[in-house]
């Protein structure tokens, strides 16, 4: 494990050699629901000896229709990240879309992720570098895994080499898209970690009604070959009861199914490894 890695998982308990985990719902919706996945999963992980990160995204500027919820406001979002972290002491991550909110949300934050469709903008991906925080970049539905190198140079050559990749699968036709698990060694041999996004590589994009759908029967079919091709980590958004997310609930994963599929999931790793 990368020692930025280590540096960022100190404080919990865990089997180095399994995978480690970034999961939460896909927004903050309200207090909570926060704390209560967060208290879920952290407990999970803990049992299960899992490296875990909180995510949850402080806002939404990706939506597709514009009548869809963004979020319940910036600084009681990031509030209530900060409160997650410090009740559980563990590490949180959440997205941001322009360079402007690397500084604030690196506040609040141990981990900036970067959302695919702005993978290639290089003021981003500076501003994320100076913060000095750990860089998740999602690989772009439209770049191979290859062409992320050009990305994780960017923030290492702004004097930052902690990076994480991730792969969420590529558009395939309008509205789908498909897993080239090539991917994952392919951009492991950046000398970064690597993680794939269980549940975001699931959606299915651009529906005529304006709300993105999904294929969540098959996270676990994803997660499988994602462990089995190398994966650092997996990421995984999760909910209560996903037809009550206000974002994404249709390729989320429903939490009460969360601790049996990581049992599987750390089955195949110690086959693997």
């Amino acid at each position: 494990m990368k020692d930025f890695l280590k540096e960022l998982f100190a404080g919990q308990q865990y089997n180095e050699n399994n995978f480690f985990l970034i999961a939460g719902p896909c927004v903050v919706e309200s207090e909570t629901l926060v704390m209560d996945i967060a208290k879920k999963v952290f407990e999970i992980c803990k049992r299960l000896q899992i490296p875990y990160t909180f995510k949850a995204s402080y806002r939404k500027a990706n939506r597709t229709s514009g009548d869809s919820f963004t979020g319940i406001g910036d600084e009681e979002a990031m509030q209530l990240l900060k409160k997650v972290k410090e009740k559980f002491s563990i590490p949180v991550t959440t997205d941001i879309h322009t360079a402007e909110e690397a500084a604030v949300a690196a506040q609040y934050v141990d981990v900036l992720q970067i959302p695919a469709f702005l993978c290639r903008q290089t003021d981003l991906l500076l501003a994320a570098a100076r913060t000095g925080k750990i860089v998740n970049v999602k690989k772009g539905q439209f770049v191979s895994g290859e062409a992320m190198k050009f990305a994780s140079n960017k923030i290492i050559k702004a004097g930052n080499d902690k990076v994480i990749l991730t792969e969420r699968g590529n558009s395939f036709g309008y509205t789908d898209l498909i897993v080239d698990y090539r991917n994952i060694p392919i951009m492991k041999n950046h000398g970064v970690p690597v993680v794939m996004d269980c549940t975001h590589s699931l959606q299915q994009p651009n529906q005529s009604s304006g709300v993105t759908g999904g294929n969540p029967q098959m996270i676990e079919t994803v997660a499988k070959a994602a462990i089995a091709t190398g994966a650092d980590g997996l990421f995984i958004e999760t909910h209560p009861d996903p037809s009550c997310a206000l974002s994404d609930g249709a390729n989320m994963l429903k939490l009460d199914l969360l601790e049996e599929l990581l049992k599987k999931l750390i089955a195949v790793r110690k086959a693997v490894l």
